[in-house]
């Protein structure tokens, strides 16, 4: 049985990268490297948020204006 004092260890969280187990100091990644790569391919437009954009309807004014 186990002691109740004694705290209940946390599962270790993956790095999104190389799914290593991430280190505080890189959070969420497991070192410098994989910090990098995620940011170049931020940069390079690999990774995107996705956006809908509105169509602006017969002349370009919205229903706002109208």
């Amino acid at each position: 049985m186990p002691a109740m004092d004694q705290p209940t260890p946390r599962p270790t969280k993956r790095c999104p990268i190389c799914g290593k187990p991430a280190l505080h100091r890189f959070r969420p990644f497991c070192s410098k490297r994989c910090a990098d790569i995620d940011l170049n391919r931020w940069l390079t437009g690999r990774y995107a948020v996705p956006v809908v954009e509105e169509d602006a309807g017969a002349g370009g004014e919205r229903e706002e204006d109208a």
